[in-house]
């Protein structure tokens, strides 16, 4: 039920090939955890918090340099496209990068952001207006290579 929210939230923090295992570590620790939520109806937006800070954590536990693959002239030049997309998506603040992952890329609507993440239903509306925008400006601006 919460899964797509939480790949979303990994999508806007963290390399693509990472996003899935940090789904089912967020998890697996909200699972052992689980005793310390003390308002069952908050569950959504506590599990987006623990996203979050398993994103924050892969960050200072990785390395920032990242090898190019040896097959990267045999690449699809549609995962190309939404690798580049993604990249575009990922230079947003990041406040507009979660709403569209999880719009995008996960399909979901507005209230059910609003409903999993935590947001008001109004803050979401704004951050998918505004961040689309900021989004069609970039990619007019820098278009792909």
């Amino acid at each position: 039920m919460h899964s797509g929210m939480v790949n979303g939230i990994l999508l806007a923090r963290v390399p693509r090939p990472y996003a899935e295992d940090l789904v089912q570590d967020v998890f697996l620790f909200a699972f052992q955890k689980l005793n310390t939520l003390r308002e069952p109806a908050a569950f959504a937006g506590w599990l987006a918090t623990i996203a979050r800070h398993r994103a924050a954590d892969y960050f200072r536990r990785e390395p920032r340099a990242e090898r190019l693959p040896e097959d990267l002239a045999a690449c699809d030049s549609s995962d190309e496209e939404c690798a580049w997309v993604l990249g575009q998506i990922r230079a947003l603040p990041e406040a507009y990068r979660e709403t569209l992952l999880l719009r995008l890329v996960e399909g979901m609507s507005g209230p059910e952001i609003a409903a999993r993440t935590g947001l008001t239903p109004d803050s979401v509306r704004v951050n998918l207006h505004r961040g689309m925008k900021q989004l069609r400006e970039k990619l007019e601006r820098e278009p792909r290579r």
